[in-house]
Order: C-alpha cells, then structure tokens, then sequence
C-alpha cells in the first residue's frame, strides 16, 4: 500500500495516515512510500517522477481545487488525466478578487464557498460579511479535502504544485486574508497589504510559520507533489517600505521552514521558487534564484521586464496577446546550463482570451518552451465551477493541442538531449525555430510563425525549404502536426551533408523530425 486509504465520506484522516506509516515502519505493508518528484539524476533539467523521466505541461485550472468547495475536482483531474497534463496548480490560502474583467475562475470563490485553513467561528464579521476566523484552530473541512484532492491527483499521476502564499497586490485583495487583523478572532496581521510577505510584523510571520508546518505535515507522505512558497514575489510597491530584498528574505525564512519540517517527516519533496520582483525598477533578475540555495527549481511568470546575466527577455506583456517566441526561446536556452529545471509558470500572455486566437498563442509557447529545454504550464480559463473540464471548444482546442505536446515530448529522450541554436538554417521569412536534439541521434524542431496577432497576415500559408546538417549515417525525416498530432510519412536522407527539405505549406507552426535510422 503506497498511498493512503479513504476514510470517511471519502476523505482521508490523519489517523489513517499515522496507521498507515506505522504499519509501513513495521514491516506489515508490502511497499514503502514511495519516493517523491525529484530531480532527475542524469539531467538536473528534469524531473524523476515513480521511476519515468517527467517533462511538467499543464493547460491548469486557476487554481482553486481546495480553496472552493463546489469545485469539482476529480471531473477536473479526469480530463487532466485523458489530455496528459502532468501538473496542476493549486493555491492553499490565497482568494483572488473577482473582477469584472475575469470573474468566474475557481480561484475567485463565493464568500461562502471559500475554504481555508482555519475555521469561521465569529463572534462578529470579517471584511467580507461571513464571521471571522480563529486562528487558534484548524479547519478539518480542509485538510480533509486538501489528502483527498492530492489522492485523486495521484491516482490519476498528476504532480500538484502546493502554492503557500501569495503576493497581495492591493488592499482590496488583503481584505480577503484570514491573516488580516479585521478578519480574524486574534487581532493578527494588523498591517499594509505590502507588508504581508516581509519579516515586518512577528507575530504575522510566526502564524504563517504554523500554517506553513501544517500543510507540510498534512501532505508530506504523499509523492505527487512540489511546494511553491510564494506566488508572484515582489517588493517596492508606491510608499512602502518593504523592498524586493525584504521580500526575498522572508520568501528564504519560509522555505527554510518548510524544509525543516520535512527533515522531521523524513522526506524531501523539492521547493519551488524565484526571487523577487522589483516593483519600482519594473524588473526580475533571476541570476541570484539560479545562483542560490532556496530554490531546487525555478518558477518564472513570463513578462516585459525579465533578466539574466544582465541580458533583458521581453517575454510579453500581462494579457496582451503577445507571442515574443524569440524571447521565450532565447530566455528558456540561455538558462539551460544552470543546473535546476525552469517552469514557465502561469503563462499569462493571452489566456484571458477563451477562443482560437489566444489558445493558439499559447499553444506556440507551449511548443517553444518545451523544446528549448524548459517546462511549461499556463491557465486555462474556459475552466470554472459547473465546467470543470473546459468548454467543448476548449477540449477540442488548447486541451487536445497540450495532450499532443506532452506526448511527443515523453516519446523522446529528452533526458540525453539538449537545446541547439541555430542547426536549422535558410529559414522563410517569419518563422522561429526550436530545436531539441540529441545531437547525431534525434532532432525535433518546432517551426512556427512569430508574427504578432496584430500582422493581418498572420495565418496566411507558409512554404519554402529548409537546410540542416546531418552527421554521418541514414536518418529518417518527417513532420508532425502540433494540433492534430498526426505524423506525415517519413523519407530517408543520407548523412554526412547539408539536406534541404521542402516544407509542406502549413498554417501557424509544425514539428521536424529527424532520426537516426538503426
């Protein structure tokens, strides 16, 4: 017995994870726990996950799996699991404010509907009309679905990304914090919004020390799972005296916290993270994420104001409907030597837009991300309450054309390979390529259209040839369709030459394989 059993009502208990690990320890269960998500041994760029080398793709629900009770996660998982995601994220505190602008994700429950760590005892009102939170207890209601939606996940060999905390972004949405001082029993976090993730106030940081324990010791025995400590990080926001490295010091405090709470449960699950954004310098340096010890992956939110080794990537800006492939491609090959994975998380360019146009935008990152040695996941709004596996449009769209991605990629031996620049040559005009490649073996090359949504001719047929020097040897050459997922047949060329290939005429992108015939 490997995972947990279901307890009442189908929902799993703490002491039937403690008879199950006593049990374990006695030598009375047949299998120990297994191991969790780790980094692969052979290529510290990707990820071991119950023996498989795991690349993480992931079109994700917004985020609200625990947080809001009528979600209905296991229809989600469900058709996670049909179109191959690999990952789901899930915030764990965090409430988003509705908007007008973007009203219905499960991340943005009713008041009512909102589920948290701690319970709702009164006496009196929060900021949001329900009673206000004591928190001197924890909520049994939650955890129970927190083991049972990481259980369904497992089942179904779906890893979740724990997200702890949150950055604030503004009063309004700080009023919907337990942790605020109006909204709780205690009278704890009486302060600014922007002094939430900083050492600021103690006896704030001291509470999310003790919620960040107990998530940890809820979830540690499971293996389907990595822990983010912050979800966009930053500092410096107009008349605050909180700075980006006051930020970053907290976001260390708290992922130490949270590996020395895994040192008692005996386990290592791996921790998620970046350094923070500099509010008043619009910018995100991540030389120190790669360079210290906080972070055994990379968490990035693609935007306009990205760094590495003083080298600026204008990935696109917030909904904006920017594709920037070269950017992406450039930003994911440039910090493919550093040794820990990089996740593209929470792609934003154009989700907000539920049609062709911003599923297609996201489809071409998606491509140009993975075969540039880097992980990728971004949300999928079409999900909500009530429509928990998209909209029959989405299904046949962004969902089937991210369960392509991950299958072709998991056929290949991405652990051995790496991104090379430049292999493919005499490109037609406005197109990119990616290339992944285990170099005089396989080749894969993502060719798509980097024109903007604002060229007019976007779209228009593309044709032509293109050149690529084969080692020696017979190596098999053909095209895959990135929204079909069907093969073209494959023609063999000789090596030890420049080939030129005749492309056929597509629309927006297509894949080249080329492989080393046995």
């Amino acid at each position: 017995m490997s995972q947990r059993s279901l307890g009442r009502k189908g929902v799993l208990t703490g002491a039937m994870v403690r008879t199950v690990l006593a049990a374990a320890a006695a030598g009375t269960l047949a299998a120990a726990e297994p191991k969790p998500l780790s980094i692969h041994p052979e290529n510290p760029k990707y990820f071991l996950f119950r023996g498989k080398p795991l690349v993480l793709i992931s079109a994700s629900e917004h985020y609200g799996s625990v947080i809001n009770r009528p979600f209905d996660y296991e229809k989600y998982l469900d058709d996670a699991a049909d179109k191959k995601m690999t990952m789901t994220r899930t915030f764990l505190l965090y409430r988003e404010l509705q908007t007008s602008r973007n009203p219905w994700s499960p991340c943005k429950p009713e008041t009512p509907d909102f589920l948290t760590p701690y319970p709702r005892t009164g006496p009196g009102k929060a900021l949001d009309g329900e009673p206000i939170w004591d928190l001197d207890q924890w909520n049994a209601e939650y955890f129970d679905r927190l083991r049972s939606f990481l259980a369904a996940a497992s089942k179904r060999g779906i890893v979740v990304e724990l997200t702890l905390f949150s950055h604030t972004y503004n009063d309004a949405v700080w009023a919907l914090n337990p942790l605020r001082a109006k909204n709780n029993k205690q009278g704890i976090g009486n302060v600014e919004w922007h002094e939430y993730d900083s050492l600021k106030n103690a006896a704030l940081v001291q509470r999310q020390k003790a919620y960040a324990r107990k998530v940890v010791r809820e979830t540690a025995d499971f293996d389907n799972l990595y822990y983010e400590i912050c979800n966009e990080p930053a500092g410096g926001a107009a008349k605050s005296t909180v700075t980006a490295a006051d930020v970053d010091q907290w976001l260390a405090e708290m992922a130490a916290t949270v590996r020395d709470e895994l040192k008692k449960a005996g386990r290592q699950h791996l921790v998620f993270g970046a350094e923070a954004y500099d509010i008043p310098n619009r910018s995100q340096d991540f030389q120190k994420t790669f360079a210290g010890s906080v972070w055994d992956a990379v968490d990035v939110h693609p935007h306009s104001d990205i760094k590495f080794a003083n080298q600026p990537y204008n990935m696109g800006g917030f909904m904006a409907k920017d594709l920037t492939l070269e950017a992406v491609r450039d930003f994911c090959v440039a910090v493919y030597a550093q040794p820990k994975p990089v996740v593209l998380d929470e792609d934003n360019a154009a989700s907000m837009y539920r049609d062709p146009t911003g599923w297609t935008i996201h489809r071409k990152r998606a491509w140009t991300t993975v075969l540039s040695g880097a992980h990728y996941d971004y949300i999928d709004f079409s999900i909500t309450v009530g429509s928990e596996t998209g909209t029959p449009a989405s299904r046949r769209g962004i969902r089937s054309w991210m369960k392509h991605l991950s299958e072709f990629i998991h056929a290949f031996d991405f652990i051995h390979a790496r991104p090379v620049r430049g292999w493919v040559s005499d490109l037609p005009k406005h197109l990119v390529a990616a290339t992944l490649a285990v170099e005089g073996k396989d080749y894969a090359v993502y060719l798509a259209d980097a024109r903007e949504a604002t060229d007019s001719a976007l779209g228009s047929p593309i044709g032509g040839k293109i050149s690529f020097a084969l080692p020696e040897g017979s190596f098999h050459v053909g095209f895959y369709s990135p929204t079909t997922g069907l093969a073209s047949p494959r023609l063999i060329f000789p090596g030890g030459t420049t080939a030129s290939v005749d492309l056929p005429e597509f629309r927006q992108d297509l894949v080249l394989r080329v492989t080393r015939v046995p």
